[in-house]
């Protein structure tokens, strides 16, 4: 296979990846891409919103807790044993929720803003309120009950659940942001894995020892190198972080901005070795919508440089909210993350998160706390070093 094929392999993928700092190395990638194709899983399940070169667009990335491959397929046990991903209840979690605003202009700030997976936010199939790690498994149940009522099975029934699954998180990320989305980018447990491995690791930071059992993290504090199974762990784990979910978001995003001086790195896409491992990733356990215009994404991207892309995490307020039947979750305020949000996409220099000063109608709460949201803005400009 040639190695503009591969490069644009790699590219369609990179840019889908919940890492978001992947989207960084398609402008160096589309240099040696030419008009090629490759086989890779497509969803139509975003309103298409017509973007075009020298506009400002904005993705919604996803880490999806799947033990199938991007055309639903089963991952190997081995593998999942390998993970640490722990039984297989029938339930597609997405794990990593990641809005990315590109903006139009050279010189204006790339950012992204994480969702925390236990969020409890009102979902758009209407089954109420729930974290929104769920929306996209309950909009799949919804729509395969109906259709197994019409006849459907096999593979078409879990394409089709995938894609009802998909459009209700995006529908509920919409409505809980007031943002538009223009592209989706999804990869599994094992892409992540196999990601990493590919580009031979990525730099991390811990500020103290960590040994984890839940994840199977057991790394010592300082600059390192993770790959594989251990870079999974190490954006995965919440037991025994002081701030449990919130904390294990600024670790995914020092893990990008370590995944981000990885591509930038010089000769990282431009190696056969590592373009054809990349092209693997990709037609594996990569989903990206189908009208992605990947040069633009790339026009758009190759003016970020890594210091220009920074990180926020929506405002949040208590983070042990009681729920009716979701257990423990994040509480959140509607309106102050919309206002959040469009600040954050609006401003030349995106502002620190703020507390979300009031609680959320209809919970089982009665006295909020203090926002346990981070406050350290994280850049893709270095390796930060996070607890």
């Amino acid at each position: 296979m040639k190695i503009a094929t591969m490069a644009r392999a790699a590219v369609r993928g990179l840019v889908a990846l919940a890492s978001v700092g992947a989207l960084v190395a398609t402008g160096v990638a589309w240099s040696v891409q030419q008009h090629v194709s490759t086989t890779i899983v497509t969803s139509n399940a975003l309103t298409l919103h017509p973007v075009l070169i020298g506009q400002a667009f904005t993705a919604l990335l996803v880490g999806l807790d799947a033990r199938t491959d991007a055309s639903g397929n089963p991952l190997p046990p081995a593998l999942l044993d390998a993970i640490h991903a722990g039984p297989d209840e029938g339930q597609l979690h997405t794990d990593t929720i990641i809005l990315l605003h590109v903006p139009a202009l050279p010189g204006e700030p790339a950012v992204a803003i994480s969702i925390p997976r236990d969020s409890y936010v009102q979902l758009a199939d209407g089954s109420g309120k729930h974290k929104i790690n769920s929306a996209y498994n309950r909009g799949l149940v919804a729509a395969e009950k109906d259709m197994k009522a019409q006849g459907v099975s096999g593979p078409e029934l879990d394409r089709r659940g995938r894609e009802a699954g998909r459009a209700a998180l995006i529908a509920t990320v919409e409505s809980l942001t007031g943002t538009s989305i223009d592209h989706y980018g999804e990869i599994n447990l094992a892409g992540f894995v196999e990601l990493t491995d590919a580009l031979g690791g990525v730099p991390v930071c811990l500020n103290k020892p960590v040994r984890d059992s839940y994840s199977g993290l057991d790394l010592p504090a300082g600059y390192q190198t993770v790959s594989g199974q251990v870079a999974l762990a190490f954006v995965r784990q919440r037991h025994g972080l002081d701030g449990g979910d919130l904390d294990r978001i600024a670790r995914q995003q020092a893990f990008i901005a370590g995944l981000t001086q990885r591509v930038q790195g010089e000769g990282t896409l431009t190696d056969p070795a590592t373009l054809s491992q990349l092209l693997g990733v990709v037609t594996r356990h990569v989903v990206i919508d189908k009208g992605w215009d990947l040069q633009q994404a790339a026009t758009q991207a190759s003016r970020i440089a890594g210091a220009d892309l920074s990180f926020r995490t929506i405002p949040t307020g208590r983070p042990d909210l009681e729920t009716p039947v979701d257990g423990l979750a994040v509480q959140v305020d509607p309106a102050a993350v919309r206002a959040f949000v469009t600040e954050q996409f609006s401003a030349k220099t995106p502002t620190s998160s703020p507390t979300a000063s009031t609680a959320p109608t209809g919970t089982a709460t009665a006295t909020p706390a203090p926002s346990t949201t981070p406050t350290k803005v994280i850049t893709a400009g270095g390796v930060p070093c996070v607890n």
